[in-house]
């Protein structure tokens, strides 16, 4: 038997392959351009708007629960939900789970500053 014709296939170097990790480094740039860094920074924000929580401020929690701000002692509010017999139901949230803060005098301000902007608009 003759071994003309066979040719060993031989192994790549040792040397690690610069370019896998080049594409790598510029999926995770990426990623984290698109999706990890707009998270921290919305979530920083929330952070900051629900440490102005104050009294008088409605709430929705993350259970669906809506009331009213009545004290606030460092990480837990006491949220008035509602009244029976003429005596107010409190609750003690942590402020974590608070999902929705509303200020107070934000809805109302809202609603009339729209409506005086169009009546001076007619009256001009």
């Amino acid at each position: 038997m003759s071994s003309v014709g066979f040719v060993p296939l031989q192994a790549q170097s040792g040397g690690a392959d610069f370019s896998f990790f080049l594409m790598m480094g510029a999926i995770f740039l990426i990623f984290y351009m698109l999706v990890i860094r707009p998270q921290q920074k919305q979530q920083k924000e929330r952070e900051a708007f629900l440490a102005t929580a104050a009294k008088g401020d409605e709430v929705v929690t993350q259970g669906g629960i809506h009331g009213k701000v009545m004290a606030v002692d460092g990480e837990t509010l006491e949220v008035e939900v509602a009244r029976v017999r003429g005596e107010k139901v409190k609750l003690r949230i942590a402020l974590g789970r608070v999902d929705q803060l509303t200020k107070a005098g934000q809805a109302g301000a809202g609603g009339g500053s729209d409506s005086d902007d169009k009546t001076s608009k007619n009256a001009k």
